[in-house]
């Protein structure tokens, strides 16, 4: 299996003026290969002049700017780590990739939607400190809020320091490490054939670490989940053939690329085609739609459900439709039948359900091909080369349509948790089969459906409360925008279920009585209706769109608490 950065290199010297990168959003702009290819040899340079090591993880907190694009070619080139960290996490999240990464150069935003990511590392080192964490951090890259042409960046908010720097400093913060400006230190570097021959020297091998993510700690510590080029390029590779994806296609990245969802079936993809990627700072439907499907003719996207909620919202208000749209794959949870099907009317395009995770890239996917009620309401299909089983609790394999505790078996597999080879080992069977901590069902025709995570299950008596299938329905009334039934303790049951619902725009609250009714016209058992309803602005969710039960568990928990405070308390 040849590396992605293989690929770009081939890219660079057959179509060197093809669009490679197209931003969209405030500052649109285009890079072609071999104008990517230059960027990222001048970042490789910089990094090893700063003495970064085969094997070694380089951090950067970007946005999906250009620059992102680049410093990642311009770290997996030379065989370094990436190891992204998500724009939107603040100084404690910081403090732990950092500690945990080893990384000694880190790349962060001057500005960015309003906040000085640089001057926060002044926090992270005091986040740090009171935490017990150690950092090597010795060098910080600070990409500024005006590039060496003049133009300002998506989201910034004010300028450059009025201060003049010198060439290869950056502008005065109060950065507790030694920094450099990330375009005066690229346009220092002379790319002389002898440079140029030592960065093609430092290609990795395909069993060579490429990444380290951070799982989004939801349910535990963050664990640092470590992948080989090999498993990244089967996975790209894996994913054009299940969804028949080539080089007219342009793929489309609102997804943060410091996630797997955007890092790997966007960037990556869009490599492993050699067509351009799209990619969109800060999320705004109308710029998706104006920009990236409208003038740079984006034909596949993969993303959250969210993201096709505002899609289908914004054309359904009067926006044009998405014309070169060919594919959305949703991930992050099964998309609700009610909306796939009005996705594929409004936007006329295939929605395709998948499942995947950091450690195992995607294991199920549908196909335009599929027939819709497998394509929509279900998590996919198996991709070629991988299998997927469910046990019950003694891990005895259950016949199609039981449920039970899923598991796959995969050649994109990650090589194994950062230092924590105890937590690796909890995750795999005996016999070498990924544990995703997850409950579902196989059912006659192969298609997976995901019925929630272990930790999720609603257990009322000893029963168990079909959790997705009562969202699933529940997102069919008009009133509701969006939806989430979670776990609340219970001294006699041990748990009942509470609904938590954003009100659709324009309708009324739903009430109680109203969800009560619709479940019973929907014939569901009334021992599975949600016995809370909860009204709520909108859902919590993680970067990348994920609901965070947790969070809501956490909410309807000490709610219950304040209502037997105020019942216990006199008159």
């Amino acid at each position: 299996m040849r590396g992605l950065t293989a690929e770009v290199d081939d890219l660079a010297a057959a179509r060197p003026d093809e669009a490679a990168v197209i931003e969209v959003g405030d500052r649109p702009l285009t890079l072609s290969w071999a104008e990517l290819r230059a960027e990222a040899d001048r970042v490789s340079a910089v990094l090893l002049d700063l003495g970064v090591q085969p094997g070694e993880s380089v951090a950067f907190q970007l946005p999906n700017w250009a620059e992102c694009v680049s410093v990642t070619l311009g770290v997996l080139q030379i065989g370094a780590v990436v190891a992204p960290i998500m724009p939107v996490f603040g100084e404690r999240e910081v403090a732990m990739v950092l500690s945990r990464s080893k990384a000694r150069v880190l790349v962060v935003p001057e500005v960015f939607r309003g906040r000085r990511h640089a001057d926060e590392l002044t926090g992270v080192m005091r986040e740090a400190a009171a935490r017990d964490l150690l950092l090597a951090v010795e060098h910080v890259l600070v990409v500024g809020a005006v590039d060496a042409a003049g133009r300002a960046r998506t989201g910034t908010t004010g300028g450059v320091a009025t201060t003049d720097p010198t060439p290869g400093t950056a502008p005065e913060t109060l950065i507790p490490w030694p920094t450099l400006d990330f375009d005066a230190a690229l346009a220092a570097v002379t790319l002389d054939p002898a440079r140029t021959a030592e960065l093609l020297g430092r290609r990795p091998g395909a069993d060579d670490v490429a990444q380290l993510l951070f799982t989004s700690g939801t349910t535990g510590e963050p664990k640092g989940v470590q992948h080989a080029h090999r498993s990244l390029a089967q996975a790209t590779a894996m994913e054009a053939a299940h969804l028949g994806l080539g080089d007219r296609d342009r793929v489309y990245i609102p997804s943060p690329l410091a996630h797997q969802t955007g890092f790997l079936y966007g960037l990556l993809l869009s490599w492993r085609l050699g067509v351009a990627s799209i990619v969109q700072p800060i999320w705004s439907a109308s710029v998706a739609l104006e920009q990236a499907f409208g003038q740079a003719q984006a034909s596949f996207v993969q993303a959250a459900t969210p993201f096709l909620m505002d899609l289908v919202g914004a054309v359904e208000a009067g926006a044009s439709r998405p014309a070169s749209l060919r594919i959305f794959v949703a991930t992050g949870a099964a998309v609700p039948r009610e909306l796939a099907g009005r996705a594929t009317r409004v936007l006329d395009t295939a929605v395709c359900g998948a499942f995947g995770t950091t450690e195992t890239c995607l294991g199920t996917l549908s196909a335009p091909t599929d027939p819709p009620s497998s394509a929509w309401g279900t998590d996919g299909r198996p991709l070629a080369g991988i299998r997927i089983r469910i046990v019950d609790d003694e891990g005895v394999e259950l016949p199609r349509g039981r449920e039970g505790h899923y598991e796959l078996l995969s050649p994109t597999l990650f090589l194994g948790y950062l230092d924590r080879p105890d937590l690796t080992a909890e995750v795999f069977t005996p016999d070498g089969w990924y544990r995703t901590g997850d409950l579902g069902i196989v059912d006659a025709d192969g298609f997976l459906h995901v019925t929630g995570r272990v930790k999720d299950v609603i257990n009322r008596g000893g029963e168990k409360i079909p959790v997705v299938e009562i969202e699933n329905l529940l997102f069919t009334h008009p009133a509701v925008k969006d939806v989430a039934v979670v776990a609340m303790p219970d001294p006699r049951l041990g748990e009942r279920a509470c609904a938590y619902v954003v009100t659709a725009d324009g309708e009324p609250p739903l009430g109680f009585a109203a969800m009560q009714d619709h479940l019973r016209a929907a014939g569901v058992s009334k021992y599975y209706w949600p016995e809370r309803l909860e009204l709520i602005d909108a859902l919590p969710r993680n970067p990348v769109g994920k609901i965070q039960k947790n969070v809501l568990r956490e909410r309807i928990a000490a709610a219950l608490e304040d209502d037997d405070e105020k019942a216990s308390a006199p008159a």
